[in-house]
């Protein structure tokens, strides 16, 4: 049998971004991330990370200092009750125009190459057009835009990650 998912973007969602985080003390989980999950995952939702890291291709930061800073999330996640699946990120500079860079589909792709994932009934929340594009272009469900952007095609939008999950709280039968 199939599974639903919600596929999360990392920086801008599940912690504030302040420009090619890859250090532990420049990470900040957003306001309400942990709640928002536990919500995901009490209505039987496996949740996954894909993630654009330009920085590695960039040579702002390397893969091993990303993986540090990967480890470190899961862990502090696990700390919460909350368990990440799978964390599929893009290495490569937006000029290498591969595969696998939102809105590309090669992300979500490997992710279904390894799970029985029901795209259609999914979710991705993300903070950027790329992200919400991913979502169209994989044949996700439905998808959140969370920020102030302007950004279009997404099923909800909201200004933070605590407006969100205050909203779902409210209005549950969203995710059923």
């Amino acid at each position: 049998m199939k599974e639903r998912a919600l596929f999360l973007d990392r920086d801008g969602v599940i912690n504030v971004d302040h420009g090619y985080v890859y250090q532990i003390e420049e990470f900040q989980f957003t306001e309400g991330i942990f709640e928002l999950l536990h919500l995901f995952l009490s209505k039987g939702y496996k949740l996954f990370i894909v993630t654009n890291q330009s920085g590695i291709g960039r040579g702002y930061y390397s893969q091993k200092q990303f993986l540090e800073l990967t480890r470190f999330l899961l862990d502090r996640l696990l700390e919460e009750g909350i368990t990440i699946e799978e964390v599929e990120y893009c290495p490569h500079a937006p000029e290498e125009q591969c595969y696998c860079r939102k809105p590309a589909v090669g992300m979500v792709d490997r992710i279904c190459s390894h799970y029985q994932i029901d795209l259609k009934n999914s979710w991705l929340i993300g903070d950027k057009q790329s992200d919400i594009d991913l979502a169209y272009n994989a044949h996700i469900g439905q998808s959140i835009a969370i920020g102030e952007r302007m950004i279009t095609g997404a099923t909800l939008s909201f200004k933070t990650i605590l407006n969100c999950k205050s909203y779902l709280e409210e209005n549950q039968g969203k995710i059923t």
